[in-house]
């Protein structure tokens, strides 16, 4: 896990090196144990490392194989790697690590492009052929890891992160008004290639992007899950579903336990996790250190799940960490919650897995965590309606989820946001309908588990641990989002997934591994309550923000809506509960924190 940046030149001359340092150190918290660089010819790679995997220098990056002619830098871990080490062994080649890194080099060599589907594991890659200067971009296929892009009429730069990319300078800093649309509507999730600047976009999830040598980009997405029932488990029981989920689950998790450090686990409380632990603890895991954290309750919220972290510490025998957060740590960590943003992010979230973050890093290097299992087996509450007959067609199914999802429709954004922002139509109803209508998913849960575990699960939840993570210099592994486990449950029929108050055939299988009051307990989320109602200091933060000179100089919101908003700074919610006034006045203190000047598109 690590920070990796480069620079290609469409215009025959070297590479900015000083900009591909300046991006780089500003991933240092991704990788606080090296940095190097590298350039030749038209191509420059930098890269920061969080040793995790051959701990030696020999496992350094950019790594550099000049006998095949090749050079990487990447973010990520490859988790059959050792597998993968031996088949290219087998092959003739020779290898100077132990690192999951050099496996990329051969493979890559080996098998061309097609390599990645050899790969299993969380990774963004840039590879570059010293000979020819093709360079070759990737994202694994849940987009675990993030790449984002910079291009202008003489250079393309990439980034594990956005605001690495503002380091190297030179980037349009302009709002996209229809990425903008996206992040007031789609619960602000801004779909890929789009952020919310102009100037940058990011790779999608199961992507690769081929530079060739004379400057042409190639796109291609090589895997995409399939939400259709197959015929050879048509005669499937529930206990064969379960058998399976758990199967594949447990391959999962053992899995993601290669690593040269110790490896730890996040502990909510709730099933995901917990099962987690469980199949750790069955996999030999003795003595696995595990981590909650708590805030203070407020204006009657509870701000900790303890009770169930605890009994499954207990039975399991975890070394078990418990993390309490007073009020006074929250308002401190929001700048750092929001500087670690590559992209604004309106989940309370951020700020808890960011202290939870600093906190573990205090302990290990590595934690197996939760998300995904919600978007991946049907956890979530909008889910059962799409069963219903009037969600059967097309536009009954789009209506069903904007109704339950979407924050607002196009006439509440244009209520909001000034003239100089608005685009015509519906940019974000048609991003749905025609992810709807894709062939592969023909009823209405297949459709909404397929948008949101291809789509928001990435620019969401995942994104979230892996900014919150990093910004501690920790690795955050997904088991539930393993990509065959991910296949497996995209088949799985959806009433099977939905039922139990949803996760039915998750749940049912957890029961073979742990205690059964954390199943049948009510469905919980990661409480802020500082933040889930705002007063006080976090009330002037937001109002500061708005008020700002930048903002009114920006002119993104309509001051009338503003001033309606801060009147009745909690009286407005979303219809998934989020504050309204939060989710702009995040969008503008995420502005600001990074510097972005930019204007209208």
């Amino acid at each position: 896990m690590c920070g990796a940046t480069g620079e290609v030149r469409l215009d025959g001359r070297t590479p900015d090196i000083g900009a591909v340092s300046a991006m780089a150190e500003t991933m240092s918290s991704r990788g606080p144990d090296a940095a190097g660089v590298w350039s030749q010819g038209r191509v420059a790679l930098g890269h920061r490392r969080l040793k995790i995997i051959d701990l030696t220098e020999a496992g350094a990056q950019p790594m550099i194989d000049p006998e095949l002619g090749l050079a990487v830098c990447w973010n990520g871990c490859i988790y059959n790697y050792k597998e993968l080490r031996a088949e290219l062994s087998g092959h003739g080649y020779r290898f100077f690590s132990h690192s999951d890194t050099e496996v990329l080099i051969k493979a890559y060599h080996h098998w061309g492009d097609r390599f990645v589907e050899h790969l299993k594991g969380m990774f963004a890659f840039a590879i570059a052929e010293r000979d020819t200067g093709r360079v070759l971009l990737g994202r694994d296929r849940l987009g675990i890891k993030p790449l984002y892009l910079s291009e202008t009429g003489d250079r393309i730069r990439f980034a594990s992160s956005l605001p690495a990319l503002l380091a190297g300078g030179g980037v349009d800093t302009g709002i996209d008004s229809v990425a903008l649309h996206h992040y007031l509507t789609f619960h602000s999730v801004v779909p890929p290639p789009r952020t919310i600047l102009r100037g940058v976009k990011k790779v999608p999830p199961a992507s690769i992007v081929a530079i060739e040598p004379d400057g042409t980009q190639r796109t291609t997405v090589y895997w995409s899950p399939d939400f259709s029932r197959r015929a050879e488990r048509a005669d499937w029981s529930e206990r064969d579903w379960e058998d399976a989920v758990l199967q594949s689950l447990r391959e999962a998790v053992e899995r993601r336990l290669v690593a040269d450090v110790p490896v730890g686990c996040l502990l909510s409380g709730g099933v995901d996790s917990s099962l987690i632990v469980g199949l750790l603890a069955e996999a030999g895991q003795h003595g696995l250190k595990t981590f909650s954290i708590g805030f203070e309750s407020v204006n009657g919220v509870a701000g900790d799940e303890f009770k169930y972290s605890d009994i499954v510490a207990q039975h399991f025998g975890t070394d078990h960490h418990q993390i309490r957060i007073d009020t006074a740590r929250m308002l401190p960590a929001l700048d750092g919650a929001i500087a670690a943003m590559s992209e604004p992010m309106v989940s309370h979230d951020c700020v808890a897995f960011y202290l939870l973050s600093q906190e573990v890093a205090k302990h290990v290097k590595v934690v197996q965590s939760g998300q995904g299992a919600d978007e991946v087996f049907a956890g979530y509450h909008w889910y059962p309606p799409m069963a219903e007959p009037a969600a059967a067609s097309l536009d009954g199914a789009v209506n069903s989820y904007r109704g339950a999802f979407f924050d607002r429709d196009s006439a509440g954004v244009a209520s909001l946001i000034s003239d100089a922002y608005r685009v015509d139509g519906d940019p974000s109803g048609v991003f749905v309908t025609d992810h709807f209508g894709a062939p592969g998913a023909e009823t209405g849960v297949d459709r909404a588990l397929r948008l949101d575990t291809t789509v928001m699960l990435v620019d969401d939840p995942v994104k979230r641990v892996d900014n919150m993570t990093m910004a501690w210099g920790l690795e955050g592994r997904v088991p539930f989002l393993d990509h065959e486990l991910v296949e497996l449950a995209a088949t799985c029929p959806p009433e099977l997934k939905t039922a139990h108050g949803g996760k039915g055939v998750l749940k049912e299988a957890a029961r073979r591994v742990i205690p059964a009051a954390v199943i049948d307990r009510p469905k919980g989320y990661f409480p802020v309550p500082a933040l889930t109602h705002l007063e006080g200091p976090y009330l002037n933060m937001v109002r500061d923000a708005l008020y700002a000179p930048e903002a009114k100089e920006r002119g993104l919101f309509r001051p009338e809506a503003v001033e309606r908003l801060l009147a009745d700074p909690n009286g407005r919610l979303t219809p998934l509960r989020g504050n309204e006034l939060w989710q702009i006045g995040l969008l503008e203190l995420w502005l600001q924190r990074h510097g972005i000047t930019g204007s209208a598109a």
